[in-house]
Parts: C-alpha cells; structure tokens; sequence
C-alpha cells in the first residue's frame, strides 16, 4: 500500500501500460488518454492492435471477401493497413518522451489482448469502453471485448468512453 500513499507513486504504479487499438474514435481517445498515463508515471506503452482472424474467417465462408481464396493476401494488406494506421495514430499525437512498443497481433481481440497483458506482464490496460463493432446484437451474443478483457486481463483495465463533445445525442 505504500505505493499508493507519498511522494514515489508517479515511480512505481505503473511502469508499462497496455493500449489495445482498433482505430475508432473509442480506442484513439484511449490512446490519448494512455499517453497522459504513461508521461505521468513515466511508463512504457505497449500499443496493439489485433487483426479479427475470426471475422474474416466469417466474411470468407459468407463469400464477403472479393476473392474468397485469397484470405492471405487479405490478411497482409490487413497487416499492412494497421501498421499504416498505427504510424497515423502516433503522428496525431505527439508521444514524445514516452517509449512506445508497436505491435501488430492475429486473432481474437479479447484473447490476443488478455494474453499481451500477462505475457508482457503489463500493470495497467487502457482501452475503449466500444469500438468499431459496437453493435447491440453483437454484445447480447458475445459481450463487448472490454468486458471480456476486464474478466481475463489479470491486472487493471481502465476503460474510456468517447469525450462528451464527440458522443452522439
């Protein structure tokens, strides 16, 4: 509890912090919010994105894809798209001072994010609170990934919802 009370707390709270992206208004106010964080207590960011394996296995067995054999190619110009939307992001926002570790994941985002956390043994994640599929039949069915990272992260998640300017009425 010592960490908490005094004058060492902005040294030892947090030291690295985890910001799941998918690029919606949501996750970059997250990021924003992460940056303010991980200045403050002088923390490394562990920025990730994670390509959705699994609603792209959808889209090709519902033949959404333009050529449904070419999902590997799909998934590389997936990857190529999140790396150039990972640079935009910290280009939008000035991460000067703070270390930022870029990775780009396949799979689940709800697993892939929860497995980050614990393996790159993260002290806090900071994501949010509804993203890019943010569907209400999507979360009657299958929860919001937030909710499920909460569940399995094995360490604190704060999650942000948009600014009040940006929310609709």
């Amino acid at each position: 509890m010592s960490q908490f009370c005094g004058g060492d707390m902005a040294e030892t709270l947090f030291t690295k912090i985890l910001v799941p992206v998918d690029f919606s208004p949501c996750s970059e106010e997250a990021f924003r919010v992460a940056l303010t964080l991980a200045r403050t207590f002088q923390a490394k960011l562990l920025l990730l994105h994670v390509i959705d394996t699994s609603a792209l296995a959808t889209f090709n067995q519902l033949g959404l894809l333009a050529v449904p054999s070419d999902a590997q190619g799909q998934k590389r110009r997936l990857r190529h798209h999140a790396r150039l939307n990972v640079r935009r992001l910290l280009e939008s926002e000035s991460a000067e001072g703070v270390a930022v570790t870029r990775v780009v994941l396949e799979g689940a985002p709800f697993t892939e994010i929860a497995r980050s956390a614990r393996t790159e043994k993260v002290d806090l994640v900071v994501m949010g609170s509804y993203g890019g599929r943010s569907g209400s039949v999507d979360k009657i069915f299958f929860g919001s990934t937030a909710e499920k990272v909460v569940r399995t992260a094995g360490c604190p998640v704060l999650t942000v919802p948009l600014p009040a300017k940006s929310r609709r009425s």
